[in-house]
């Protein structure tokens, strides 16, 4: 793509895009509190509205990675990864059941607050931030990549530059409007990127001819391939992986992270946090849906048209597919601009609430102790410090990120699962397991993070089963790419030998080495990362805790547990309910007769009592 497809108009609207997140800023820094205390800048005086938070709880996690790679999924692999939103409803279920009533009430500013006092244990409280620090940090890197290298693909434009941009816009209005600014921003940011999808799924489904033409297209091609219920986890997709993984890979960032204890923690009342969690799911039903078909009706169109820009070697990545096709199709004055803008959109909304993160479990948990008798106005300032820091930590790791492989979509969760494990396996323990103690809680998930990595980076070494997805070549002319013609090997899979017939580019069946011990390991699916993360963190735990000596139960305030049988009680049927409801009050009166009876037995009692001594008293004065 040459810088020329970029119009003066498209940079104008991205740049009035972008920049409003600035004005954002600087709003927040002069009106209200004006940001002058920690707890208005890091909580936002827990006074928000309820729907932009819910906006921003959706778009934290909902960036520029969905924008790129869910729908490069979809056209490189099928329709198989949209059950992964199943799992995710899931996973908001299970968070606003059982983590929202568990944390709100107990008024945090670092999500880690929890576990010193769970385990009254500092270690444990540092050894969470710590990694939570580590994978945030990575997983800002994958956020800022995915953008730069769209821009970069249709523009030219420096990817270094465009880095730079990025942690530069969202240092400044996270610097001057603190969380206010930051929820806010993520609801307008929500909004153009959904407007940026549904604009290429509309486009793309129309130029195909309807969304039926679409439909019929995708299963010609063998992409509408929902159901695969093999168990192995070592296939990187499968209805189990997708449904089951994905809900407890999620659980976690929607109701046991900081990213969301901060924000519904921001909210007024119990009842606002829990309405604000669960409303998002519209949002995320929405924007995922569009994400995935946007795939599905950009491959409809290359199979139309009978040249897939990937394999023809026109674009280096499948990242880059939904770029080539708005310039390609869309290249209308302002459109990719409005295209850019959403998906850097995606990007600063991450970024920013991950800069949020990180400056307050910095702050609340690694620096406060020792500032702690210094005045609030040098705390805020400390903070403001740590949002510079932390958004050049994020610039240098997305340089590290360039040479990433792969749909930067796998990569992300990869990242999140892998910390995920060993954070999770800090909530579960503190949660459901009162005689953990405080050597167990921190031995399990360090463990679990050292485990998980050693598997995710092992993984890069094993050759996978390869997936045979054919990928329409007749109609190509000579792309960019080192072979010519109809049958360039496509960079989406393993070295193998292609066949080509009527101009249908698939991959050649090869013989695949069966794989046993490490091997096999390392073949983990991504989204099994995160439940065997927990799973190792809390039988390491268990097993160091019985060794050493579990704790009391009756030492855990009840507050910092959660009761299954309390949460499993709406599981009842209404007419058992109705029944020991009815019982109740006979229960409870014959309760008040005997209270009554000994109450009355006592009052005689106390007045024998009484007139005895009065007897007494009377007898030794006449004496």
């Amino acid at each position: 793509m040459s810088e020329e497809g970029f119009s003066i108009v498209d940079w104008v609207i991205f740049a009035v895009l972008i920049l409003f997140s600035g004005v954002v800023g600087i709003y927040y820094a002069c009106t209200g509190g004006k940001q002058k205390t920690t707890d208005e800048f890091l909580m936002a005086d827990r006074k928000m509205p309820i729907l932009p938070v819910a906006a921003s709880i959706l778009v934290s996690f909902q960036t520029a990675v969905l924008i790129l790679g869910q729908p490069a999924e979809m056209y490189t692999k099928g329709t198989q990864f949209f059950l992964s939103l199943l799992g995710q409803l899931g996973a908001v279920f299970l968070a606003t059941t059982l983590f929202v009533p568990l944390f709100y009430p107990l008024k945090l500013t670092s999500f880690f607050e929890y576990l010193e006092h769970r385990f009254d244990s500092k270690a444990a409280r540092v050894t969470a931030t710590t990694i939570g620090i580590i994978s945030t940090i990575l997983y800002s890197g994958i956020a800022s990549f995915a953008p730069t290298t769209a821009l970069s693909a249709v523009t030219g434009f420096p990817e270094w530059l465009s880095f730079t941009l990025i942690g530069a816009i969202c240092a400044f209005y996270t610097f001057l409007g603190g969380l206010k600014a930051v929820i806010w921003v993520d609801a307008f940011q929500g909004l153009i990127m959904l407007a940026g999808l549904l604009t290429i799924l509309i486009k793309a489904t129309l130029l195909v001819g309807g969304w039926g033409e679409v439909w019929r297209i995708n299963q010609e091609w063998g992409r509408i391939n929902f159901w695969n219920f093999d168990p192995d986890p070592t296939i990187r997709h499968s209805f189990w992986s997708l449904v089951i993984g994905s809900m407890i890979n999620w659980t976690g960032p929607y109701g046991a992270s900081q990213q969301s204890t901060q924000r519904f923690g921001s909210l007024p009342t119990l009842r606002d946090a829990k309405i604000a969690l669960m409303l998002q799911c519209v949002g995320l039903i929405v924007i995922v849906t569009s994400a995935c078909m946007t795939g599905v009706a950009v491959f409809a169109y290359y199979a139309m048209k009978g040249c897939d820009p990937l394999t023809n070697g026109d674009i280096m990545s499948s990242n880059q597919i939904i770029p080539t096709f708005v310039m390609e199709v869309l290249n209308y004055p302002g459109v990719p601009g409005l295209f850019m803008a959403s998906l850097y959109s995606g990007s600063l909304s991450t970024i920013s609430s991950n800069l949020s993160t990180l400056v307050a479990i910095t702050f609340e948990d690694l620096v406060k102790p020792f500032v702690k008798n210094k005045s609030d106005s040098v705390h805020l300032w400390i903070t403001r410090m740590l949002v510079l820091f932390f958004s050049a930590a994020g610039v240098g790791m997305a340089f590290t990120m360039r040479n990433i492989t792969g749909t930067v979509l796998q990569a992300s969760i990869s990242i999140l699962g892998s910390s995920g494990g060993a954070l999770n396996g800090f909530v579960v323990l503190g949660a459901f397991f009162p005689t953990c103690n405080r050597i167990g809680a921190i031995t399990g998930p360090i463990v679990s993070y050292a485990i998980m990595l050693w598997i995710g980076i092992g993984q890069y070494s094993v050759l996978g089963i390869p997936e045979d997805f054919p990928f329409p070549t007749d109609s190509c002319q000579a792309g960019n790419g080192s072979m010519t013609g109809g049958t360039n090997i496509t960079t989406l899979a393993v070295t193998t030998n292609l066949i080509s017939t009527t101009g249908v580019t698939t991959m050649a069946a090869v013989p695949v080495q069966e794989l046993t011990g490490l091997r096999r390991l390392y073949s983990l699916s991504y989204l099994w990362y995160s439940t065997m993360g927990t799973v190792i963190a809390v039988i390491v735990a268990l097993l160091i805790t019985y060794v050493t000596g579990p704790r009391k139960a009756t030492e855990v305030d009840r507050k910092y547990l959660i009761s299954l049988s309390d949460k499993l009680s709406c599981l009842i049927p209404s007419r058992c309910r109705r029944g020991a409801d009815t019982d109740q009050p006979q229960v409870k009166s014959e309760m008040g007769k005997e209270n009554n009876a000994f109450s009355n037995l006592d009052e005689r009692s106390t007045q024998d009592s009484q007139n005895k001594s009065n007897k007494v008293e009377l007898y030794k004065i006449k004496s």
